[in-house]
């Protein structure tokens, strides 16, 4: 469920939505060796495939229909170009129906995403002034949220109290903050770097503020990090969020001058926080021991508190009505005692995990989201190099996880464009696409196997152009990228461009149903959570040789987009 409240008008006429392009494919590009294929939309026999340098013809083709056709029933006809492996500058041409826009064929293709994405992340920061031209345009904002927040709620008596919550990320398209989706984001980030740390260490992300002790995948997580750890009480607890009491307007950051409050303490935000904290213990540890030892400090704390208050408490948020995050704790409380492990060998955080994994229905969700984040603890666990761990219960989590990975390819590969979750459409389901891929990249260490990789390729090919509308979901990334996301900045400042590197969430409830509209929060909204998905979907494809050179500042665009219109807001509820 939802509370919709209604933001403050944008001038602006309402955005056009464009024509699907008749010609679908991964407008980003491909590695060299990867699987290649396009869609059309209309009837045709041949196709061609044509050098944007030299104007020659580097290969062509035959089309064949489609083995699938989507729920709307429109005829599709499949192109498959996989023997395309030289490095360049290729469009896609079919007589009589058109030609696509340029795409790549690159060992560095998704340098430039991933680098999109961690900027994103960047640009997200509160509490800072923030600025970005790495796509031509210049995007900044001053300094805000700097009197983060106040104690009303958390305790009465202390009304007009300020306590330090400065810093952190805005969540999505408003400048909230939240402990829950908070603490998931940075584990998919953390997670993405333990398995893909070779490919992320020496990235260049130009950050605002450099600490030349650490990676800047890491410095950037830490910004969030800092701020979770401020959300912790003195006695453990964690409190909720850091929020207004409504929806702000599209204004800049800066300019959001409402009372900014803490959310009392939940359990399943406390419980997070130990599942993070722990985590970056070990993350951190060769590069900052100081801080990996206040972050394990900071698990340990909090875990007594999930001791000693073993019951699901759901935080009060009855003044608030901006994102909830609210769900049971029972996966927040099992990443938890997975990750406290992972860090310390904890015993009686290995008995509660395993406990919890084997009385699970289904340890392993194909379909997860930040209300159900035992997946995470799965993870932790199977890719542990710790001693005790229980051998028939790895043996049935890993069985189960690659059925899992089964079930995500199959799908997959009886579905038009690829979709892991099928024909299943809803709130962030982009998000979830790409969060899908931490399965089958586990999948494939854990069996060698190249079609999970190759699934999550075309996971990558859908977010970038292989889709129904032939556009690419993230913005200022790909061929014809959202021009009006759900997005407070991008409505409130004076650049007709969007702010770019963010994946919108995506069709519902069918996938025809997307519009670029600001006002269409429930498709093209922004998030933390689908934005860290991305980031780990990217990582294993990134290649740090060419990793400068690959995300040099772009020109300004030539045909910038008008304003849109005025909008709604959500909440993220359970």
């Amino acid at each position: 469920m939802a509370l919709l409240v209604l933001g403050t008008p944008v001038s602006g006429a309402p955005a056009a939505n464009e024509p699907a392009a008749v010609i679908r494919l991964n407008s980003v590009g491909y590695l060299p060796d990867a699987a290649k294929t396009a869609l059309i939309a209309a009837a045709c026999q041949r196709y061609a495939i044509e050098n944007c340098r030299t104007g020659q013809i580097a290969m062509q083709g035959e089309v064949h229909p489609a083995d699938a056709t989507p729920a709307n029933g429109q005829p599709l006809w499949r192109a498959d170009f996989s023997e395309l492996t030289e490095p360049g500058l290729y469009r896609f041409v079919v007589d009589d129906v058109g030609r696509s826009a340029p795409f790549s064929v690159s060992v560095g293709v998704y340098n430039r995403p991933f680098f999109a994405a961690m900027r994103g992340m960047t640009l997200w920061r509160c509490g800072v002034a923030v600025r970005d031209d790495s796509t031509g345009e210049e995007f900044h904002h001053a300094a805000c949220h700097l009197g983060d927040g106040l104690l009303d709620y958390v305790d009465p008596s202390r009304a007009g109290a300020r306590l330090d919550g400065a810093g952190g990320w805005h969540d999505a398209g408003d400048y909230n903050k939240y402990v829950v989706n908070g603490a998931f984001t940075v584990g998919m980030m953390l997670h993405a770097w333990l398995q893909f740390e070779d490919r992320l260490t020496t990235l260049e992300l130009h950050l605002p503020d450099g600490q030349p002790d650490l990676p800047d995948v890491l410095e950037e997580a830490k910004w969030e990090i800092d701020w979770l750890l401020k959300m912790q009480a003195a006695d453990g607890r964690v409190y909720h969020k850091l929020s207004t009491l409504q929806f702000g307007g599209f204004v800049m950051p800066e300019e959001e001058t409402e009372p900014r409050y803490y959310a009392p303490w939940g359990s399943a935000a406390t419980a997070d926080l130990v599942a993070v904290a722990a985590l970056a213990s070990r993350v951190y540890r060769p590069y900052d021991a100081a801080f990996a030892d206040r972050c394990l400090a900071a698990a340990r704390l909090s875990d007594r508190w999930l001791q000693d208050h073993p019951n699901d408490h759901r935080p009060d948020q009855s003044a608030f009505h901006t994102g909830g995050y609210d769900a049971p704790d029972g996966d927040d409380r099992l990443w938890a005692d997975a990750e406290l492990w992972a860090a310390t060998g904890d015993p009686r955080s290995l008995q509660a995990l395993q406990h919890r994994l084997q009385h699970s229905r289904r340890a392993v969700a194909d379909d997860w989201d930040w209300g159900d984040l035992a997946n995470l603890g799965v993870y932790a666990y199977l890719t542990s190099d710790r001693a005790d761990r229980d051998p028939h219960l790895v043996d049935s989590l890993q069985r189960e996880l690659i059925a899992s990975a089964d079930r995500l390819v199959q799908r997959s590969q009886r579905h038009p464009y690829d979709r892991t979750l099928g024909d299943r459409y809803y709130w962030g389901c982009n998000g979830t696409l790409a969060r899908q891929t931490m399965t089958l990249q586990l999948a494939h260490r854990l069996t060698g196997d190249g079609t999970y990789q190759a699934t999550a390729q075309g996971t990558l090919a859908y977010l970038f152009g292989r889709n129904p509308y032939g556009r690419s979901f993230v913005t200022g990334v790909g061929a014809k990228p959202p021009r009006f996301p759900h997005d407070r900045r991008s409505g409130g400042d004076d650049v007709a461009a969007p702010w770019p590197g963010y994946l919108v969430g995506g069709p519902w409830p069918a996938g025809t149903d997307w519009r670029d509209e600001q006002a269409d929060y429930r498709t093209n909204e922004i998030a933390i959570n689908w934005n860290g998905a991305l980031i780990y979907a990217l990582a294993p494809f990134v290649e740090p040789a060419s990793f400068a050179a690959d995300t040099a500042p772009l020109p300004p665009p030539t045909e910038p987009p008008t304003q849109s219109t005025e909008s709604e807001s959500d909440s993220r509820n359970g």
